[in-house]
């Protein structure tokens, strides 16, 4: 069984947190020690333009996370560890990704809704300060997933969106050139996924109410203490849900210590109490990280060195066969080679199969093809992926697809019969 490939990225554009950790960094290094596992984790320094216009600053970010993660515990030997920016097929393939991708998708994604709102409230022309960066920000995300066809990316709940529109992209490119692609999913840790910060929002450099993963000590308790809290009184009962300093305790936390935590919620616990237990957890946690944090930090050159022999390795096995095969695939092809060794040199169906993707009408579809590629069965719009998938689901299962899609002209349901049992035997 081939290893499932789990994707983690991380945009410099600021010093590492803990929400940082606790949702991508400390996931991946774990997930990094499963041998049934392939797993690739980047410095997306690329989409950091899109966020601070301080060359500085992304620098030095992206020297503090890369030695966070391998603080953290990170082996660069047996995983891919690279910077998005020495990959230079990932911004190849955005560009193929683009010629695929309807206005409308991008259109709905979160950050340029957010920007557009913005501007409806301002009074200002619906894209003022609107870069094509921040635009296409979705489409860059998939090229990252989808250069590797990444199984899974853990991502925060906010994410989500982006991980269905790369979904999408996959589907329609695959549709149009064939199957390249594997259909990548989001891997949510409920728990975690989105930390609170300071004042009780997600916790992000944006909103300047992270706390620095390897403050001193010091500092880190003089942050922890200033987490906003409700004004209940010592011995009033205290609530777990929505309070920012649980949800922090929680995620350095056992599953025992949180329940004994929140049964002190319940018991009235003084905020004084709760956040002189929230740092002695924090800094058990992170102490020893610490240590070999600053150790690396002052080793800039060695930083440097494992980055580009992650991406000059991670090039040669797959970035550079992977899109010379893609720009065969899309008409990018050598002019002193004839047809028929195109044709001959372009990978076979040699079964029946479905292939899901979406058009520009915004619904889902679904087509059923022989081994050569002929169309037999036509799926009708779906409103969702999950519902397209759920009838190809049924149908493979025995039920009738009539309800769900017609044959193709000129096709028996006798042939479509014979495929589909073709495809079960499989």
């Amino acid at each position: 069984m081939a290893q499932q490939r789990i994707l983690t990225g991380i945009t410099p554009s600021g010093t590492p947190h803990l929400g940082n950790y606790a949702g991508a960094i400390r996931p991946a290094v774990e997930a990094s020690r499963q041998t049934d596992v392939e797993s690739f984790y980047f410095l997306s320094d690329y989409h950091a333009l899109i966020k601070t216009g301080s060359p500085e600053r992304i620098r030095r970010s992206t020297l503090e996370i890369a030695a966070t993660w391998l603080a953290a515990g990170l082996r660069p030997e047996r995983v891919w560890f690279y910077r998005q920016s020495d990959i230079p097929e990932i911004p190849e393939l955005t560009w193929l990704l683009t010629c695929v991708t309807g206005k409308g998708l991008l259109n709905r994604a979160h950050a340029y809704k957010a920007a557009v709102d913005k501007n409806a409230l301002d009074g200002a022309d619906p894209d003022a300060g609107v870069t094509m960066g921040l635009f296409m920000y979705p489409l860059l995300m998939a090229a990252d997933i989808l250069m590797f066809n990444a199984h899974k990316v853990p991502v925060g709940r906010d994410q989500v969106q982006h991980l269905e529109m790369a979904r999408d992209i996959a589907a329609s490119f695959n549709h149009r050139h064939g199957e390249h692609f594997v259909l990548p999913e989001a891997a949510v840790d409920e728990a975690v996924a989105t930390l609170p910060g300071l004042d009780g929002r997600k916790m992000s450099k944006s909103y300047d109410n992270t706390i620095p993963l390897f403050a001193p000590a010091a500092e880190l308790k003089k942050l922890v203490f200033g987490i906003v809290t409700d004004s209940r009184a010592p011995g009033e009962p205290k609530e777990t849900e929505g309070s920012p300093l649980f949800q922090i305790y929680q995620a350095f936390a056992t599953p025992d210590e949180t329940e004994a935590m929140r049964a002190r919620f319940r018991e009235g616990i003084a905020w004084g109490e709760a956040k002189e237990i929230l740092f002695d957890k924090l800094d058990a946690v992170i102490a020893p990280m610490r240590a070999r944090y600053e150790e690396l930090i002052a080793e800039p050159e060695r930083i440097e060195q494992v980055l580009k022999s992650g991406a000059e390795r991670l090039r040669a096995k797959y970035a550079m066969p992977f899109i010379a095969k893609l720009r065969e695939a899309v008409g990018l092809r050598r002019l002193d080679r004839t047809l028929a060794e195109t044709a001959q040199a372009r990978p076979k169906t040699r079964k029946p199969q479905f292939r899901q993707y979406r058009e520009a009408d915004g619904l889902f579809y679904f087509k059923f093809v022989d081994g050569d590629g002929r169309v037999l069965l036509q799926g009708r719009g779906f409103a969702s992926p999950r519902e397209a998938g759920q009838a190809v689901a049924d149908i493979k299962n025995g039920a009738d697809f009539a309800q769900w899609a017609d044959p193709a002209e000129d096709v028996s349901r006798d042939a479509i019969a014979r495929a589909l049992d073709a495809l079960r035997a499989e």
